[in-house]
């Protein structure tokens, strides 16, 4: 199997569609645009990425990562392009979402956890837990282009609006850096709490965060890169999506683990206060929303499902089942 060399000495090892790298950028422009509305699914326990309709809700394929401990996702603008994160391989898995295979593994560091793009997409940042680095990889040519030294043990990862900075939690600091995006410079780390998680641009251009490790959430506000707001919302919180109920809203949506629950708190920092609780599978995580924001997909570690609920009703719309222990889950499409 045929390899490029990283500039940080790892290898990008290419699937059996053995992509050159000059082909990669041809392939980006030749390939059908993609339609419809996709909802895609990480398997932490099968190494896949369960692919579904996001309007019939029906699984449309299981793709393996080709990778071990598939956790966390992210889909590129267009659509064409998902980029899976394998804790136990230490690699990103490069999806094609059209031919829904993957065409490529990226070797980023100890226990990659999270992957986000860049607002423009030209770039994915990987959060590596055993090396405390963050790894940045071209989305075009799959190399990586280079590291960037942070905390213990980042877990979380989330760019600020206008894309200046970066925002990086660190479990084994209890803090929250901030990347300048431009110098690659740490500006700052905020104490936030105990085990800090998952990270999210908010609808106010705010960053939300929770402490797993606790029992409450916290909103950052980049004009002054300080915690400004906080709120229990019960115990291990987990990751964060924002909807609509009718014209009530934004109102974020909490995946809490100790409450097999989504709670919901209003969205404005000056006033947090929890409004409704809607009860779901055991063990949620991942929560994602389509962009009106009525629509919630939730996955769940021990029921091994996605429950789709809508946001109007607070009700479950649908459960499909998909692999072992999902814990991430994005929504890509109208």
């Amino acid at each position: 199997m045929g390899g490029v060399r990283s500039p940080r000495g790892g290898w990008l090892v290419w699937a059996s569609l053995a992509l050159a790298l000059g082909g990669c950028a041809d392939l980006q422009t030749k390939e059908p645009e993609v339609t419809g509305s996709r909802v895609f699914v990480a398997n932490e326990s099968s190494n896949t990425v369960t692919v579904v309709d996001g309007d019939t809700f029906q699984v449309v394929a299981t793709v393996e990562a080709r990778n071990h401990a598939t956790h966390d996702l992210a889909v590129s603008r267009d659509g064409r392009w998902l980029f899976a994160t394998n804790l136990a391989s230490g690699r990103v898995s490069v999806v094609n979402t059209v031919s829904l295979e993957t065409v490529a593994s990226i070797a980023t560091g100890d226990r990659a956890h999270v992957v986000t793009l860049t607002n423009d997409n030209r770039q994915a940042w990987v959060a590596n837990i055993g090396d405390n680095t963050i790894s940045i990889v071209d989305t075009t040519t799959f190399r990586i282009l280079g590291t960037i030294g942070v905390g213990q043990g980042p877990t979380g990862l989330t760019f600020s609006r206008d894309g200046r900075f970066a925002y990086v939690s660190n479990q084994g600091d209890k803090t929250v850096e901030v990347i300048d995006t431009a110098s690659h410079r740490v500006l700052k780390a905020i104490p936030v709490g105990t085990n800090p998680h998952f990270l999210v641009l908010g609808p106010d251009g705010r960053i939300w965060g929770t402490n797993t490790g606790g029992t409450d959430i916290y909103v950052i506000d980049p004009a002054t890169q300080d915690k400004i707001a906080s709120i229990n919302v019960g115990p291990g919180p987990q990751q964060i999506a924002f909807g609509f109920k009718g014209l009530q809203g934004p109102n974020a949506y909490v995946t809490v683990a100790g409450l097999n629950r989504v709670v919901v708190v209003s969205a404005d920092p000056k006033n947090l206060r929890i409004l409704e609780q809607i009860d779901v599978g055991q063990r949620p995580n991942g929560i994602s929303g389509n962009r009106e924001g009525t629509r919630l997909f939730v996955v769940h570690e021990i029921s091994n499902d996605l429950k789709v609920i809508d946001t109007g009703s607070s009700s479950v719309l649908a459960t499909v089942p998909v692999g072992r222990k999902p814990i991430r889950v994005v929504f890509h499409g109208n």
